[in-house]
C-alpha cells in the first residue's frame, strides 16, 4: 500500500537503506520478496538491505511521512 526508505548507520559503509512497508489488507510478502522486487527496478546502490513491515507509517497532520520517527524506530530495534 505504501513504503518509505531511510538511511540507517552502518559500521563500514556509513549508511545502509532500510525500507518500512505497509501491505494492503489481505496481502502477504517477505523481506526477500521486497528486496527482489527492488532489485528489478533500482540501481544497485539504491537497494534496501533491511525491510520492516508496519501496520501504518507515522504521519504529520497534513499526511507527510515522518522520517524522524522512522529513524527513531530503527534506532530502537536491536
Amino acid at each position: 500500500m505504501e513504503a518509505c526508505a531511510i538511511g540507517v548507520p552502518h559500521s563500514t559503509r556509513g549508511e545502509q537503506i532500510k525500507v518500512f512497508v505497509v501491505l494492503k489488507p489481505g496481502e502477504t510478502a517477505t523481506a526477500a520478496e521486497m528486496i527482489d522486487f527492488c532489485r528489478e527496478r533500482l540501481a544497485a546502490y539504491k537497494l534496501p538491505t533491511m525491510v520492516a513491515f508496519c501496520k501504518e507509517l507515522p504521519k504529520s497532520t497534513v499526511g507527510k511521512v515522518l522520517r524522524k520517527d522512522l529513524r527513531r524506530m530503527a534506532a530502537d530495534e536491536p
